[in-house]
């Protein structure tokens, strides 16, 4: 028992099934799938769904992170992937020319691969605290972002482009397969081939790493161009889905859901091992948290203190010093050993 306890994804999925049964006492059809009219339905699906993004998202943060490094300006890669894509198709005499599309999409993503390989850059190259470095895009891309919209919303009328966040494909949302595939060729590049454990060398110590001749400064770019690309594929879903370009709104905070995926998931911010797994049930977590929030009726303006306390909560069940001091009992002070006879006669004798 305690070998699966100290798992590092026990505590996220013993979190996730508490969630879901949850709302399965407040919605008893929670757990219900339908087909209609060839696609799946279901409160299930719709987490899947809306949490695409975010597990897109907190994928690439997780492989930054383990770099030793963070990403705070992918909510603005997001909002920018998005309202380029629309601004490109809002554009077109045919909206629902597929090559159109494919252009604009392709566009976003070459866009949010240089903004990420920028930050890159900035911390391997320059020397800039990541910290530092992602903040300067993660405030000067939002207002990249309502530059190209020009402040205003971009909506765009376009089935093909309809396609990645809100379509469906094999009776799944197309949303959810992309993920999928992302996460399964992911999972490969870092756990069959030495890359994942280059990146965990350079996240324990960078320094060291690059004196026993690895190239941590190229990894650590590839890392923030990968997490770019993630992002600008996150943007595409969540303008795709509405239909709607909103530079100012799009991604708004994401980063930091982000974080509290990867955190939740069992990576470490401070680098090095890391586990994808674990990040696709963090961005489940708090998805299936913003759906409990809205199943119960939590009033909306309590709606990010309950959800910033249950994350704490999380974190608290997360850390084995805390379920040490609260669940455990502690051990009994041993009794003092008998005293020897000649130390008894000596105290008679006092």
């Amino acid at each position: 028992m305690k070998a699966v306890t100290g798992h590092r994804l026990f505590w996220p999925a013993a979190v996730l099934v508490v969630m879901l049964l949850a709302n399965l006492v407040v919605t008893p059809g929670f757990f219900s799938i339908q087909v209609r009219n060839g696609h799946l339905y279901g409160s299930l699906i719709d987490i899947l769904l809306l949490g695409s993004p975010l597990m897109l998202v907190a994928l690439g943060m997780t492989v930054v992170i383990a770099t030793g490094g963070i990403d705070l300006s992918v909510g603005a890669v997001v909002a920018i992937s998005g309202a380029l894509a629309c601004y490109l198709i809002s554009g077109q005499e045919d909206q629902g020319a597929v090559s159109g599309v494919l252009v604009a999409v392709a566009l976003a993503l070459v866009l949010s691969a240089v903004l990420g390989f920028w930050n890159g850059l900035f911390v391997a190259r320059v020397g800039i605290q990541p910290i530092i470095a992602t903040l300067i895009l993660m405030v000067a891309g939002r207002g990249v972002a309502q530059l190209i919209t020009s402040g205003k919303n971009i909506n765009v009328n376009s089935p093909p482009y309809k396609l990645i966040g809100g379509g469906y494909w094999l009776t799944l949302p197309f949303a959810v397969i992309v993920v999928a595939v992302v996460v399964a060729l992911t999972g490969l590049a870092v756990r069959r081939t030495a890359l994942g454990m280059l990146l965990e060398a350079i996240g324990g110590n960078a320094e060291a790493s690059r004196l026993v001749g690895i190239r941590s400064r190229r990894l650590i770019v590839l890392a923030y161009t990968f997490c770019g690309v993630c992002a600008g594929i996150a943007g595409l879903m969540i303008s795709s889905n509405i239909s709607t370009a909103d530079g100012n709104n799009a991604g708004l905070w994401m980063e930091l859901d982000a974080i509290l995926a990867v955190v939740i998931g069992g990576t470490a911010l401070t680098g090095g091992r890391f586990t994808l797994a674990g990040t696709v049930l963090g961005a489940l977590v708090i998805q299936t948290l913003s759906t409990t929030i809205y199943t119960t009726g939590v009033p909306p303006q309590v709606t990010l203190v309950f959800k910033a306390v249950v994350v704490a909560i999380v974190c608290l069940i997360q850390s084995p010093a805390f379920r040490a001091k609260v669940f455990r009992r502690r051990a009994r002070p041993a009794a003092p050993p008998p005293a020897s006879p000649a130390a008894a006669d000596v105290e008679v004798n006092a």
